[in-house]
């Protein structure tokens, strides 16, 4: 089966490597190819979910064996046993579950997501969320589309920074299919996946990708929004003080919800687990589950017919407030057991359920004129997007999905607030926290990342010139006529830093020369009040003080002794640093090839005298940084790729390893091996290393 997939697979590059097209038009047509299989997944998710949401509640309405009607209270049980037994017999599959294994994909992993990854995520949310499970399904697509994606790059050999781009273009189109919002997927793929790259090379591929995604969407599943309600009458924008509160409020719902969710997480992990087995615990919160749905069938499943029912003011506030309150629980409780899902359509439905006691109690208490449509609406805006730290998705989503146009101010207003409010409380996205609790520090994008590998002491001048304090006017005007460079330090008589003098101090003085060259010196022009930089900072911080403080070169001060300098650092030192080590980026990608050589021979000759090898690392090695360790710095070597042991669940086509784009606070792990360039003879001194 492998020998006839792996011939497929040959056929099929040889048949693209003879097709004779521009590099943009085959751009264009792998985009729309990878918007179409993502769409068609995504319609097999949506319909797979419908057939067993029909096999445990329809098959069973009329009762089972004794139960009778109560036989809805074993279906999620019956559900999160079944994937309990799923997480048991292959775990390290099952916990790479949701968004945050896509954000690792794109930004560690060239895009690549094993396919049997992929689809043990299409089947476990299927199963969670057809039993009754009260959980969304966007979470899982947007993987499901990412993983197909990646299969496609694969498939077709794309290199690491193509797949990368398809795989996130994947997980934006099965957002756009599922949720019929072309533009939302756009945005989701770059708030979330990408971390907010909106200088991404992938933009034009996630447009392509998601408007094909869409499309497929509506002729397979209907042009219908789910949402059901009447006409938006005209916005009293008197009253849009109101939304600002309610943003308030969603806010601090998104912060409560995030904060029980992670304390719940940490109960479960240290406390609960230790004492029953997974199983155990799974079936409790399936019945559960089960037994608050037998008496609020709305808490069951995704929650739209719910939320149509609420946006049409059919459930009173008092049923409301508890569906609130159910939601707020079960579903942190659903997947911090093991349950899988997502968090979009629960984010709907909570942020519905307060939009709608925000306008009761505007309403009821202070006597104000309400549009509960519109409350209800903008909740279901702001508590998306404060959830999941995704402001201008969510006002997308909601708009696309409601094609109203009325109310996009009061949830523009709404949405911002909550979301500004979590991010506050969470000094970040709620995807990159929760990536650093598992041990990761992913950057925003790839030039963050590169700028934050390297130290001030690896590319500082250490040719710069100093001036005595007490120099006069003429010979300090005579030194800088005669140096190349253009900012002096002053020094005092034991060498210790005082100020700075550049083009900005000399240039008011140059009018008056004539008459003041025997009355000043060095230290009557100097900047006293400087900023410095130590050796030990990486250029990502030292490029932002640039920015900052607009200047052009910086001190670069001893570590021991902040009044000694001991070199200087320039904004061009930095640009000439980032396009040097993006050229070896550039190198990882553009020598697959040789990557996979080494799979087979540990080493791969790519010129005359430079070569890519295979090292083991050393045991001193193990529990550091890649930023502590200094490899460049020590070895004279650039760091390419850390291979990664994989389970026997990994994919055939990297069934014993996989290739990670290093970071530079990826702490090396004990099996970890790194894929080094560099020339021959600085290579054979990390043999032994």
């Amino acid at each position: 089966m492998i020998k006839k997939l792996t011939k497929i697979k040959l056929l099929v590059q040889r048949a693209i490597a003879k097709v004779s097209a521009q590099e943009y038009t085959l751009f264009s047509i792998y985009s729309i190819i990878t918007g179409a299989i993502a769409g068609l997944a995504a319609v097999l998710f949506h319909n797979s979910i419908e057939f067993f949401n029909h096999i445990f509640f329809q098959q069973t309405a009329s009762g089972l064996f004794f139960l009778g009607g109560a036989a809805v209270i074993v279906m999620p049980a019956l559900g999160m046993f079944i994937q309990s037994i799923m997480i048991y017999f292959f775990p390290k599959t099952a916990s790479k579950r949701g968004v945050s294994e896509v954000i690792k994909s794109v930004a560690l992993r060239g895009g690549f997501i094993p396919f049997r990854t992929t689809l043990f995520h299409f089947i476990a949310p299927v199963i969670s969320i057809g039993s009754g499970g009260t959980v969304g399904p966007e979470g899982p697509a947007a993987q499901l589309g990412g993983g197909v994606a990646s299969k496609f790059g694969n498939l077709i050999s794309l290199s690491d920074s193509r797949r990368r781009m398809f795989t996130a273009a994947g997980s934006g189109a099965a957002i756009a299919a599922i949720f019929n919002t072309p533009l939302g997927g756009i945005f989701f793929a770059l708030e979330v996946i990408l971390l907010n790259d909106f200088n991404s090379p992938a933009f034009s591929a996630l447009i392509l990708a998601t408007v094909t995604a869409s499309a497929i969407s509506r002729i397979l599943l209907g042009n219908v929004s789910v949402f059901e309600f009447g006409a938006i009458s005209g916005i009293d924008y008197s009253h849009l003080y109101m939304y600002v509160f309610l943003g308030i409020g969603a806010g601090l719902i998104s912060i409560a919800f995030i904060r029980f969710s992670s304390a719940l997480d940490k109960v479960i992990k240290q406390k609960i687990l230790t004492r029953i087995p997974q199983w155990v615990l799974m079936t409790l919160v399936g019945l559960l589950v089960g037994v608050v749905g037998y008496f609020y069938k709305e808490i069951f499943g995704i929650g739209y017919n719910a939320i149509n029912d609420i946006l049409g003011a059919r459930i009173s506030w008092h049923i409301v407030l508890l569906l609130l309150g159910f939601k707020f629980v079960l579903v942190p409780l659903t997947l911090n057991s093991g349950g899988f899902g997502g968090l979009f359509a629960p984010s709907l439905f909570m942020g519905a359920c307060f939009g709608f006691l925000f306008a009761v109690l505007m309403e009821s208490v202070f006597y104000l004129p309400v549009n509960y449509t519109l409350f209800v609406l903008v909740g279901m805006g702001a508590v998306l997007g404060g959830v999941n730290s995704i402001p201008i998705s969510a006002i997308l989503i909601i708009f696309e999905m409601t094609k109203e146009y009325a109310f996009i101010l009061p949830l523009m207003l709404a949405v911002v607030i909550s979301t500004t409010l979590v991010q506050i409380f969470l000094k970040g996205s709620v995807h990159l926290k929760h990536l650093e609790q598992e041990g990761y520090s992913i950057s925003h994008g790839r030039e963050t990342s590169i700028l934050r590998s390297i130290l001030v002491d690896e590319i500082m001048n250490k040719d710069y010139v100093l001036i005595k304090e007490n120099t006069n006017l003429s010979n300090l005007v005579s030194k800088i006529m005669e140096s190349p460079s253009s900012t002096f330090y002053v020094v005092d008589e034991s060498l210790s830093l005082r100020g700075i003098i550049s083009g900005s101090e000399i240039r008011p003085i140059i009018s008056e020369y004539e008459h003041v060259r025997d009355v000043l010196v060095a230290s009557d022009i100097a900047n006293k009040h400087f900023t410095t930089v130590k050796a030990d900072d990486d250029l990502d911080y030292v490029l932002k003080l640039f920015g900052k403080e607009n200047l052009d070169e910086l001190p670069v001060i001893d570590s021991t002794d902040s009044s000694k300098i001991i070199g200087s650092i320039s904004r061009n030192d930095i640009i000439e640093a980032y396009n040097k080590e993006s050229l070896k980026f550039n190198l990882a990608d553009g020598f697959a090839g040789e990557l996979k050589t080494i799979d087979k021979y540990k080493s791969s000759r790519v010129a005359e005298g430079y070569s890519i090898v295979e090292r083991k690392i050393s045991d001193s090695f193990i529990g550091k940084t890649l930023s502590q360790l200094r490899i460049r710095n020590k070895f004279g070597v650039e760091v390419l790729m850390i291979k990664k042991k994989q389970s026997f669940l990994a994919d055939d086509s990297r069934k014993e390893s996989e290739l990670i784009v290093p970071d530079p606070d990826y702490i090396i792990q004990s099996d970890d091996t790194l894929v080094i360039f560099g020339s021959d003879d600085k290579l054979e001194k990390t043999a032994n290393w």
